[in-house]
């Protein structure tokens, strides 16, 4: 039951961090001449919520065991980048397109890895999962090379980045995270079902 409970609360985190991740997307897009020191604040909070959010995840125990299992080193290295933000308030915009880039570029690499896994374990949804992480990725991509160096429209492509970033993880935890109600204890249930 408490593996239950940390799934569930690891889920719910997602999505609501995923419905975050696409609205202060959406603010930075429309909004792009928010000043770079409001940026850093609001983003390394999210980021150091969304590291804690990973952590959890990755700790609790679902069902396929997908959606979750690159999150420990993901989750550390949100919170390291969001520490960062928080901190350093001169570079921040520098820091954030490189290091936000980076990360997206990876999570969304990993995330065609858990599409493929998905695959084979029968979820007719993970072609959602896979589309969303080739898009993600390029636009992670783009956040590195940002071929404009302008604020505004680091601004703009980091806001793009957001939304992407926001939709692969509520794809992923809406179609790769599985939630086994039983009065049984949950790790019987995980292993009957993976020994299947």
């Amino acid at each position: 039951m408490k593996s239950e409970k940390y799934i569930r609360t690891a889920k719910t985190g997602y999505i609501i961090i995923s419905a975050l991740m696409c609205i202060l997307g959406i603010v930075f897009t429309a909004v792009p001449d928010l000043s770079a020191n409001l940026i850093g604040r609001l983003f390394g909070v999210l980021i150091v919520l969304f590291g804690v959010i990973k952590l959890i995840g990755y700790f609790s125990k679902d069902l396929y065991r997908l959606a979750f299992q690159h999150d420990l080193a993901l989750g550390i290295l949100l919170i390291v980048l969001g520490v960062i933000m928080l901190i350093d308030t001169n570079n921040v915009l520098n820091i954030i397109c490189i290091g936000v880039g980076i990360y997206i570029l990876l999570d969304g690499l990993l995330k065609i890895q858990i599409a493929i896994d998905s695959k084979r374990f029968g979820l007719s949804k993970w072609w959602l999962i896979m589309t969303a992480a080739i898009v993600t990725g390029i636009v992670g991509l783009m956040l590195i090379i940002r071929p404009g160096e302008g604020v505004r429209f680091a601004t703009v492509l980091l806001g793009i980045s957001l939304i992407f970033e926001g939709i692969l993880n509520l794809v992923t935890a809406l179609t790769a995270v599985k939630i086994m109600r039983s009065s049984q204890s949950s790790d019987d249930i995980i292993d009957i079902e993976i020994n299947e």
